[in-house]
């Protein structure tokens, strides 16, 4: 059932996919608007063009081709899933909902439900790894169903630990219930300290169940079930949740330039969960075409800018420790300088309340509603449990230039 269901949305994704890329260009050629030039720079457009639609053809037989084959006898699937909650179809009807619940997922959150659910042998907790890269999406997952009352009618108590608790966690700690334990690794531990904290569980002998969330595949060898593998979105099921949080209510074939420019801007977030939730919410407060190109113009500067610099995309600098990442694009007034931002583990790092320094969101930057001082602090924060919070301390120095002997400022931010 699960795995039909995969395929069955997989193939929904693709379909929105072709159906959102090519509707907007139909529109605009009708309205005979090809000529525009924010529409040519995107060189799938231009090639959609210079093909003739042949390769609209193509992508369109392709797609229903695919949902037809999943179709198929799907009369005893259908029967089944009428008593399983539904999935939110129409992007422009659902953003209030995906923008504050968890989106997606929804194989792998039964999955975990089934097995948390499952009666087994009291003295021998069942011990289930979720092992994904990084900000995927693992703890949001856990949270959503651990707040399922489903589960919470299920386990006495739920208890969440960091790898360095379990360390020392003793007999004192053991409750009589049945407890979900879910425990966060961020760095490798021992066969015995493992043995250790698994002993202890296992004797409350209550029927109590351990969830380990980890990027580190090799944790996985702790589990008594088979893991689950939490990977990126695909393209097509990310540009779908870019439309449901940038265009809201408003459906993307009513602004066909946008939507074009809108699936420029996915691709080049490269299936980034925290920048599509910045970048999307800045976008929806502004319908403005000119300031969708701008704000697509930003991250590609950005972009191009720590490619020369460091040789790797601005997702993949945020996924090491300690990694400075340039944003000089976002400060016209600071153009001729190097502004950088350091985030090290930012997940784990809170923002100083005692408010030392002004405080910043990273949609202030990106829209440029703000004036950027010499030294603040640039937070985000999700909206969804557990709330993760991604901090960075910013600020201005001097730095000689290496063609002149004339000072530059540059902007160096730490956390």
């Amino acid at each position: 059932m699960l795995m039909k269901l995969k395929m069955l949305t997989e193939a929904m994704y693709k379909g929105y996919h072709v159906f959102d890329t090519y509707g907007p260009l139909e529109l605009i050629k009708e309205a005979g608007e090809v000529s525009d030039s924010y529409v040519l720079d995107f060189h799938y457009v231009r090639r959609f063009h210079l093909s003739g639609g042949t390769i609209v053809s193509r992508e369109v037989k392709s797609s229903l081709e695919n949902l037809e084959t999943v179709l198929d006898n799907l009369k005893e699937f259908v029967s089944l899933l009428n008593g399983c909650e539904r999935i939110f179809r129409n992007p422009y009807s659902t953003y209030l909902y995906i923008d504050n619940f968890m989106f997606g997922r929804q194989v792998e959150r039964q999955q975990i439900m089934s097995i948390l659910m499952l009666d087994d042998h009291p003295k021998i907790p069942a011990v289930l790894p979720i092992i994904g890269g990084c900000r995927v999406g693992k703890k949001t997952l856990v949270w959503s169903v651990c707040s399922d009352e489903r589960i919470r009618s299920h386990f006495s108590a739920i208890l969440h630990f960091g790898g360095d608790d379990i360390k020392k966690f003793d007999e004192h700690k053991v409750m009589p219930l049945k407890t979900l334990i879910t425990v966060e690794f961020i760095s490798v531990i021992s066969d015995c300290e493992w043995l250790n904290f698994y002993s202890l569980v296992a004797s409350s002998g209550n029927g109590s169940k351990v969830i380990i969330i980890s990027r580190l595949e090799k944790l996985a060898r702790f589990g008594t079930v088979n893991p689950i593998e939490l990977r990126n979105f695909s393209h097509e099921e990310y540009s779908y949740l870019f439309n449901i949080l940038a265009f809201g209510s408003s459906n993307p074939l009513d602004h066909p330039r946008l939507a074009i420019i809108g699936k420029e801007i996915a691709r080049t977030l490269q299936g980034s969960l925290v920048a599509i939730n910045i970048y999307a919410n800045v976008l929806r407060n502004n319908f403005s075409v000119p300031f969708w190109i701008r704000v697509l113009n930003l991250y590609r500067g950005m972009m191009e800018s720590n490619l020369s610099l460091y040789g790797e995309h601005p997702k993949s600098l945020l996924q090491k420790d300690g990694t400075i990442i340039d944003i000089t694009a976002f400060c016209p007034s600071l153009a001729t300088n190097s502004l950088r931002i350091t985030l090290l583990a930012g997940e784990k790092f809170k923002y100083d309340n005692k408010r030392e320094l002004p405080v910043m969101g990273f949609g202030d930057i990106i829209a440029g509603s703000v004036t950027m001082p010499m030294k603040f602090q640039l937070v985000w924060e999700s909206r969804l449990a557990p709330y993760t919070v991604i901090s960075a301390t910013c600020g201005a120095e001097e730095l000689l230039s290496t063609t002149s002997t004339r000072k530059k400022r540059k902007i160096v931010c730490t956390s």
